[in-house]
């Protein structure tokens, strides 16, 4: 793999755009501007070709990682909400890196089933509910009884597909609405209501520092572990996990 040139990119070429620009750009790219589109697609290409760098290892070519990936830069392009407070990249590199991964499971030889993929899915799904209930992480134990499944499958079947899926995964686009993984679990909870929530929710993310929001964010809004984002924002995982449960809290203090 090459810094300067991938995929017919001379990188050297690329445009650079500071944060004030890149609003500008988003702003125009929302209200239906495609030149706009084009050339902030292109004024990020290496952000695609950094998270490529990270896959060095897996055996598979640059160029189809890099065309991948950027696959998942437009699909954070068409999805990014500049109301969230946090830094283009930061919400674009995670999706960059869910696109590649999916690429390469894809192209893995190693298949999980689709009754061990499902039983993940609600795993992940009961704990993301568990989490509303108590800033702890819930354990194994919590989520096997919170679904009816025995123990050693909810294990199994999280091992099985661990760093692969995450609830927020995307998993297809039409250009202008993206279905993620958990679109596709049947939620039971009322509509109007979770409604409310998440507009009382958002505003207690308002009062957050910014380091709370950008960690809430990765966690919650994209799917990453405390070890993901621990090595994306450069500090230890269990700062990471003081500072969750911090915004946690406030939010709970918030809502009350």
């Amino acid at each position: 793999m090459s810094k300067v040139s991938i995929s017919g990119v001379d990188t050297n070429k690329l445009p650079k755009l500071t944060n004030e620009d890149m609003l500008e750009f988003i702003k125009k790219i929302k209200a239906g501007d495609e030149k706009a589109r084009d050339y902030f697609i292109v004024a990020n290409l290496r952000l695609v070709l950094s998270v490529v760098h990270r896959f060095g290892s897996k055996g598979e070519k640059a160029d189809d990682m890099f065309q991948v990936g950027c696959v998942g830069l437009m699909k954070a392009i068409d999805n990014f909400d500049e109301n969230l407070n946090v830094k283009f990249s930061t919400y674009a590199v995670p999706m960059i890196i869910g696109e590649i991964k999916r690429y390469l499971r894809d192209n893995n030889s190693v298949r999980v089933s689709r009754s061990m993929r499902d039983i993940a899915y609600k795993a992940l799904q009961a704990k993301e509910r568990l989490m509303k209930k108590s800033v702890e992480e819930p354990t194994l134990e919590e989520i096997a009884k919170e679904i009816d499944v025995p123990l050693k499958t909810v294990t199994f079947a999280l091992d099985a597909i661990s760093d692969t899926v995450s609830l927020s995964d995307p998993i297809y686009s039409d250009g202008t609405e993206t279905i993620e993984l958990l679109d596709q679990i049947a939620d039971t909870k009322n509509t109007d209501e979770h409604l409310y929530e998440n507009i009382s929710i958002k505003d207690a993310i308002k009062v957050l520092p910014e380091k709370e929001k950008e960690i809430l964010l990765m966690r919650y809004y994209i799917g990453k572990t405390q070890t993901e984002v621990s090595e994306e924002i450069g500090i230890s995982q269990a700062q990471v996990s003081r500072l969750e449960k911090n915004a946690l809290k406030i939010i709970k203090e918030f809502l009350v």
